[in-house]
């Protein structure tokens, strides 16, 4: 999926879709780089700042609580569960859908809950 949206990208840059340009942007725009059927689009700050500055694409922020502390497992579970190009700092996740961003709300912003709200979902 991360390819893809790579080559995307690129194409939409007007810059060469070449395996070489790909496999540069890949590790430059993408936290991890191994390419998964479903998530795993946690974007870089070169990313998000490429696709927000160069592409004009329109991320939805979400508030993390105040003095929210990410965990490994909070990680993991956004990786596996958020199905769009996103990006997380200290203060906000930013989302490509705004589906997403609504859902995201819905938790006040406390990823921890979220994901584990849809990890018991999968067991239902």
């Amino acid at each position: 999926m991360k390819i893809a949206y790579t080559k995307i990208f690129l194409k939409q840059a007007n810059i060469a879709v070449s395996d070489a340009s790909v496999k540069i942007h890949l590790h430059k725009w993408w936290q991890n780089t191994r390419d998964k059927n479903k998530g795993g689009l946690r974007l870089t700050e070169d990313g998000f700042d490429f696709l927000t500055n160069s592409l004009d694409i329109h991320f939805y922020p979400v508030p993390l609580p105040f003095d929210y502390k990410l965990n490994t497992q909070t990680i993991i579970w956004l990786d596996q569960f958020i199905e769009c190009p996103y990006y997380l700092n200290n203060k906000n996740i930013f989302v490509t859908e705004e589906k997403k961003a609504i859902e995201l709300h819905l938790f006040s912003g406390d990823l921890q809950k979220y994901g584990a709200n849809k990890a018991m979902k999968r067991y239902e």
